[in-house]
């Protein structure tokens, strides 16, 4: 098994880091199909097994690049580099947040009667349907108030202007 293990662990970390990079390239790029999305978290997830495969296969080298201070300037930027990313920018959606969530916060916390245009429905159709599904609405009182006072959540309103013909 050890033999196994010594043998597939780099070649099992080439290949899956190939595949994290094409898959990372094309999602910063926005191209490619959907499911490199899930490609690249699954199968970096995957990447794991063998990395650790070959850390334990290359371990005396290892140490030896611990106790040298390149592996520990690049360990200390590397840390840097990913703490940059969780610190809060004040952009739309919160800290990193995805801007199809913020837009549908910008939706819910309209009126029916500000989005029904933008809609391409009237007023009426629009609290109409939110009627149909339990919704009771005024035209002046946001989507999301609407919501909570019908004890609907958020993803409810949306499912009914989603329906919207």
């Amino acid at each position: 098994m050890s033999r196994l293990f010594h043998t597939y662990a780099t070649p099992l970390i080439t290949g899956l880091f190939l595949v994290s990079l094409i898959s990372g390239i094309a999602l910063f790029f926005h191209i490619g199909p959907g499911g490199f999305h899930a490609m690249h978290e699954w199968l970096s997830m995957v990447l794991i097994v063998p990395f650790m495969l070959h850390i334990w296969k290359n371990w005396r080298p290892m140490t030896a690049y611990l106790r040298r201070a390149p592996m520990g300037y690049a360990l200390v930027l590397s840390l840097g580099a990913a703490l940059s990313f969780l610190y809060p920018t004040g952009s739309p959606g919160g800290a990193g947040g995805p801007p199809q969530f913020a837009f549908a916060e910008k939706a819910l916390a309209a009126t029916p009667a500000e989005l029904a245009p933008a809609l391409h429905v009237t007023t009426q159709a629009l609290t109409d349907a939110l009627a149909a599904q339990g919704i009771p609405a005024q035209p002046d009182t946001s989507l999301a108030k609407l919501a909570t006072d019908a004890g609907k959540t958020n993803a409810q309103v949306l499912a009914v202007l989603n329906a919207l013909p």
